[in-house]
């Protein structure tokens, strides 16, 4: 599998990173995960634009110097596909790191490397539903970590959050923030539906700034799905007639059991869901704009 590497593409065996880089020892780095389609004649990459333009807003947040447009990124990533000519599904990673050794937490002035992989990747979580738990693992509030950025360190907080839902059985896990407010899952945005009400939390609730979130909200104006931004409490999770998660990895995933709730299946989600996955292959002409062909 070939990488890229600031401006070349290299096997991944030469692709390599100090033990001394701030962003391994302090998690002082950005990344971002994209989808590719492959439709049966062409391979799509989803919103690739605004997944760059979010990767570098992520780096200014946390002051990450990242020397690269987001035209030349998107670029990157195009030439990263076709370089490994893949003609499959596929999950991209970009990740903006220091290479060079510091151990200092004065990290003023360093320019980022950034490095592109991608490799074929099918369904994230169960295509069926999942079940999950609300974990004791509060999400990271705003006033302590910029939780709008897609920063490296702050995922500790995700992986403590699906190690314990994991751990009790559950497949993915639910985090509420400080005040007690359902917030996301370990690595996706939740919605949930009530009284014919598609809702989710907002962004001032602490969540980040989901491009697959904004893709639904999206979709449910365009089918005439009424939608809130609100805050959601835990209740309010338990009543839900429908839920779902929905992220890069894990797309649109229904949600069928929260903390030994059961929810059903319901029909807003199967639409979001239906229409999701006609996007993304190409097969409908309205947002054909999100799509970058790579062949």
């Amino acid at each position: 599998m070939k990488i890229w590497v600031d401006g070349r593409l290299v096997e991944e065996g030469e692709a390599k990173v100090t033990v001394l880089s701030p962003s391994l020892n302090y998690g002082f780095g950005v990344f971002e995960g994209i989808r590719a389609y492959w439709s049966g004649e062409n391979l799509y990459v989803f919103r690739l634009r605004e997944h760059m333009e979010r990767f570098l807003r992520s780096a200014r947040i946390i002051g990450l110097e990242v020397p690269y447009t987001a035209e030349e990124l998107s670029k990157a990533v195009v030439e990263t596909v076709r370089g490994n000519g893949f003609k499959e599904d596929l999950y991209i990673r970009p990740v903006a790191y220091i290479s060079r050794p510091q151990i200092s937490l004065d990290v003023r002035g360093l320019q980022a490397s950034v490095a592109i992989a991608a490799l074929p990747f099918g369904k994230y979580l169960k295509v069926e539903g999942v079940r999950a738990a609300v974990v004791s693992w509060r999400r990271v509030h705003t006033s302590m970590m910029p939780v709008m950025a897609k920063a490296t360190g702050i995922y500790l907080n995700s992986i403590m959050a699906a190690v314990e839902a994991r751990a009790r059985g559950y497949d993915e896990a639910i985090m509420l923030n400080a005040e007690g407010k359902v917030v996301e899952g370990s690595g996706e945005n939740v919605f949930i539906v009530r009284r014919g009400f598609l809702m989710t939390p907002p962004l001032e609730d602490g969540i980040l700034e989901g491009i697959t979130r904004e893709t639904v909200i999206t979709i449910a104006g365009d089918l005439g799905i009424p939608l809130l931004e609100k805050s959601i409490t835990r209740e309010e999770l338990y009543a839900a007639d429908e839920a779902f998660f929905v992220g890069t990895a894990a797309e649109i995933t229904p949600i069928i059991e929260i903390d030994g709730r059961i929810l059903p299946k319901g029909p807003i989600t199967q639409r979001i869901a239906e229409t999701y996955r006609r996007i993304v292959l190409g097969r409908e002409e309205k947002y054909l704009a999100w799509l970058t062909p790579v062949y």
